[in-house]
């Protein structure tokens, strides 16, 4: 039971009474005004009209301009009506199609996404010139384009015309050079390779590394071409064959403390690895690094062979990193990024200075896991003699360990991308909106270091932006079900998953996209503020709008990151091109 009075006496109960009559008619009193003052304003509007100077000249609505968005940000269209087809038309950028009334009045009276009229344009209807078609006087027939306009513009945009016929071929010549250059400088013949000289010990080589618009210059260097004459004697050879000892020598028998295994390695081969024991690591012998260097150490057999261990090293970490340097000036689809496969690949399209190149690649050659042949053990231990070489000054280890950072933040991004997206797919869009947000959040901060640092920002916009929206329109429907659970649940998506977000997507006004969608939220929620409904519903959606309403873009705290699942490199690689793929497929969705 409510607590209530018990005992109420006749004279309470009067007072009561008087005072409810009293505050009654107060009420149908203003009720009374109110109804009154708003009849005095419709005779005063149809008064005004009916004053013979206001109807004067007959006119008719001609054109309405409609804007969408904010005060600070938005996009502006037309109608106008075409007098001679007796239509509508929207004219919207360099779009023109017919429209109608209904589509019009949709759009500038408001309360449709998030547009509404701000300019209406009235012509007389007396002249007859403005609505009519115009005739030649002398010729009689019918003006159009730029017959129609006055002589002075007409001159005026003919005369722009001409200039920018004239920019349309200046440009087309530009490019048709440009081509011509290049398909010069691809048939210029190539040098002939020098012949290999064995290497002097204690002499250090070091890698280039041009950037991404150099190619040309890179490409006529001696040293590059002989790598290119290595590569293609052994095109027609495969990784096995490669890998395959020559049959003058027999095989060494593996040592008392060694296992013999066999390894299966994708896109190189299968081998037979000897190894010591717990020094062999089937994950590390599986990555993409492990497979380019294997690969690399089998092409540069016949150095190896006739020069020794040293020379066969500068050759096959030459011929390592001319591949990823290819690799790395190569554009991919999204679902190949050869930056997750390789971390030289990201510093070089990064430009990372030469000794933090050089350094990663001489620590892929120094790897212990390399060690289940007498060749590859031999180039491993030269490969460890030049890591110890290096003297502290010539490598900055503090900045060397800022790009092996930076590549491990690149590819926690990655993984926070692809788990979002497979959670989006899945249609679980709370799980999604959280890796996606800090998917964004992480890759913003990489792409302020450089382009090439992160992902496509657009993409990942707009999944979190259908997240939020798709979220927004869950909670909707739990709060319209009344039911008193539902509704909770609904508040609680707002409270602790949308509102939160909101910032993110207002503190930056040029994503004009992200604002709209806002806007777009808030008006429906906005929408039940003129619909009936239970008083305990209406005081929660009272306490919630103010809220959902507040135009602060401070960024609160979110919850501690989702914790990422483990992955190998060949594993994030395959999952990651299965997602992108598949994104591929989907359409846009407007994005």
């Amino acid at each position: 039971m409510h607590p209530a009075p018990r005992h109420i006496t006749e004279e309470e109960l009067s007072v009561l009474e008087g005072c409810l009559h009293r505050w009654r008619t107060e009420v149908e009193n203003d009720t009374r005004d109110l109804q009154e003052s708003i009849s005095r304003i419709h005779r005063t509007i149809e008064l005004m009209y009916s004053d013979k100077t206001m109807v004067q000249v007959p006119y008719r609505l001609h054109a309405v301009l409609v804007h969408e968005g904010q005060a600070n940000a938005g996009h502006y269209w037309a109608y106008i009506y075409d007098h001679h087809q007796s239509r509508w038309m929207k004219y919207n950028d360099i779009s023109v199609t017919k429209s109608t009334w209904e589509e019009l009045e949709r759009d500038s009276f408001g309360g449709y996404r998030n547009a509404s009229a701000y300019c209406l344009m009235y012509i007389n209807d007396k002249e007859q010139y403005l609505i009519q078609e115009e005739f030649n006087k002398e010729t009689g027939q019918i003006l159009v384009g730029m017959d129609t306009l006055p002589s002075d513009l007409r001159d005026y945009v003919k005369e722009d015309n001409k200039r920018f016929e004239k920019e349309l071929e200046e440009w087309d010549a530009e490019l048709a050079q440009k081509a011509q250059q290049e398909k010069l400088l691809s048939q210029i013949p190539r040098a002939p390779a020098p012949s290999p000289a064995p290497v002097q010990a204690g002499e250090p080589e070091y890698l280039e590394q041009p950037s991404r618009t150099d190619i040309s210059k890179h490409l006529k260097e001696d040293s590059v071409q002989a790598i290119n004459k290595a590569l293609a004697e052994q095109e027609d050879r495969g990784p096995e064959a490669i890998m395959d000892t020559s049959s003058d020598n027999a095989p060494a028998q593996p040592a008392p403390n060694q296992r013999v295994v066999e390894v299966a390695i994708p896109d190189v081969g299968t081998f037979v690895i000897e190894s010591e024991e717990g020094g062999y690591d089937d994950e590390v012998m599986l990555t993409p690094n492990m497979q380019g260097i294997i690969m690399a150490i089998g092409k540069a057999r016949n150095v190896y062979d006739r020069c020794g261990p040293e020379a066969g090293f500068f050759k096959a970490i030459k011929l390592e990193y001319t591949r990823l340097l290819k690799l790395a000036q190569e554009d991919p689809p999204p679902e190949c990024d050869y930056r997750l496969r390789h971390a030289i690949v990201y510093f070089i399209q990064n430009q990372a200075p030469k000794k933090i190149i050089e350094r990663t690649l001489l620590e892929q050659f120094g790897d212990h896991n390399l060690s289940f042949d007498e060749r590859c053990r031999n180039i491993m231990k030269v490969a460890q003699a030049k890591l110890e070489m290096i003297k502290p000054d010539e490598v900055n280890m503090e900045e060397y360990e800022r790009w092996h950072q930076d590549y491990r933040h690149f590819k926690e991004t990655t993984m926070f991308l692809m788990v979002g997206l497979e959670f989006f797919q899945k249609k679980s869009y709370m799980e999604a909106l959280l890796y996606l947000i800090y998917a964004y959040q992480n890759n913003k901060e990489l792409l302020s270091k450089g382009p090439y640092r992160g992902h496509d920002e657009e993409l990942i916009s707009h999944y979190r932006r259908e997240c939020l929206l798709k979220l927004n329109e869950h909670a909707a429907a739990l709060f319209e079900s009344g039911d008193d659970q539902e509704v909770n649940n609904g508040l609680i998506i707002m409270n602790e998953l949308i509102v939160p977000c909101l910032p993110l997507l207002l503190v930056d006004e040029m994503e004009e996209k992200d604002i709209v969608a806002v806007e777009d939220m808030r008006n429906r929620w906005c929408s039940y503020l003129g619909q009936e409904m239970e008083p305990n519903l209406q005081e929660k959606l009272t306490d919630f709008l103010p809220k959902l309403l507040d135009c602060s873009t401070e960024i609160k705290g979110f919850n501690d990151p989702p914790k990422l699942p483990s992955y190998s490199t060949h594993e994030l690689c395959e999952r990651y091109a299965r997602i992108m793929l598949s994104l591929s497929r989907t359409p846009a969705d407007g994005r």
